[in-house]
């Protein structure tokens, strides 16, 4: 498993994992690489990708294009995150906590990767089930995309806040 991070024209690119698959041919053995990648702005902003190709080069650059696809955007309260919520995909459950500022981001290393991407510096997290690390990308991108701010929830119950 690599973690590699970098920044790019679009934010920071987190290379999360990169797996190599064999198909045995007449002349041996053929390598194909696949890469998970998180780009994220740091502001907010945060996507994951997949690529498969024959190089691990080309492999990145194709789960990097791919991130826009599958990009949300995060509200934050501070440095963390506004309340608790769990996301969930396939057997993979990811718990997330707001935590106060100082506190760091707890994670595991595929959690934390999408968290930092997101710019999220203060949370606690858990996760359970599965530790796939595609089906926890996608339960921790779910769980973000749960996130609402107060003033989100105020405007759709119609009550304003004092």
């Amino acid at each position: 498993m690599a973690s590699e991070s970098r920044e790019s024209r679009e934010g920071q690119e987190k290379v999360i994992q990169i797996r190599r698959c064999a198909c045995v041919v007449k002349g041996g053995r053929r390598f194909t690489f696949t890469a998970l990648v998180v780009l994220g702005d740091k502001r907010g902003k945060v996507g994951w990708g997949y690529g498969k190709a024959s190089e691990v080069p080309q492999a990145v650059e194709k789960a990097v294009k791919t991130t826009n696809r599958n990009s949300i955007q995060v509200p934050i309260a501070e440095t963390s995150i506004p309340h608790t919520v769990e996301g969930r995909y396939g057997a993979a459950r990811v718990v997330l906590i707001p935590a106060l500022p100082g506190t760091g981001v707890i994670a595991g290393n595929t959690v934390r990767a999408v968290m930092e991407a997101a710019g999220v510096h203060d949370v606690l997290t858990k996760s359970r089930g599965s530790t796939n690390p595609m089906n926890l990308v996608r339960a921790t991108l779910d769980a973000l995309g749960k996130l609402r701010t107060r003033d989100q929830i105020a405007r759709l119950r119609g009550v304003a806040i004092q």
